[in-house]
């Protein structure tokens, strides 16, 4: 991998795709052996989460079922505190196992103003799977059960993650280099 520019910034690699794929791999052992006889529901966060929402389902083993919603609250770079709902779920999770696939937890604000309405369902139990975690960067307290990789309050880049909607299609992840 080498420095690529995206737009008017430059990023440098900062996670290849072989080690994306090895910890995928590990934590669908784990959710699969936690929900274990359980036929869990995923709710995978658009847009960020695709690539990671598809890499990890593929590899749970049993009965699962996956569905997707759209919230939103980053415009460039920065978060802007707002979570806009695009897609909404139609699923009833009364009862139900839900795992939140998400791709990046940083402030936590997207899921903290997201989770009241999953418990308002009465799921039989929550848990939130997260490729990528800024501890640094958390305004919220949020449990965050599976963790791909703890990164740094850096913007990053691919895998999902984009800036402005460019990058997503990356099979790595870069990070911004700052000038």
């Amino acid at each position: 991998m080498e420095i690529i520019q995206v737009l008017d910034k430059k990023f440098r690699p900062f996670i290849t795709a072989a080690e994306i794929d090895v910890r995928i791999r590990e934590m669908a052992a784990q959710i699969t052996k936690d929900y274990e006889g359980r036929n869990p529901i995923f709710i995978a966060i658009l847009n960020g989460s695709f690539m990671f929402a598809s890499d990890l389902f593929k590899y749970i083993k049993g009965p699962a079922e996956i569905v997707f919603i759209k919230l939103a609250s980053y415009k460039g770079t920065k978060s802007t505190g707002n979570v806009i709902t695009s897609i909404g779920l139609d699923e009833p999770l009364e009862g139900r196992h839900v795992v939140i696939i998400e791709d990046i937890v940083d402030t936590g604000n997207t899921l903290t103003k997201f989770l009241p309405q999953l418990h308002n369902q009465q799921p039989a139990s929550l848990s939130i799977a997260a490729l990528l975690q800024k501890p640094e960067a958390l305004e919220h307290p949020l449990d965050v059960h599976y963790v791909g990789f703890s990164v740094p309050n850096k913007f990053l880049l691919g895998f999902g993650l984009d800036y402005d909607g460019q990058g997503r299609n990356l099979a790595e992840i870069y990070q911004l280099v700052e000038d």
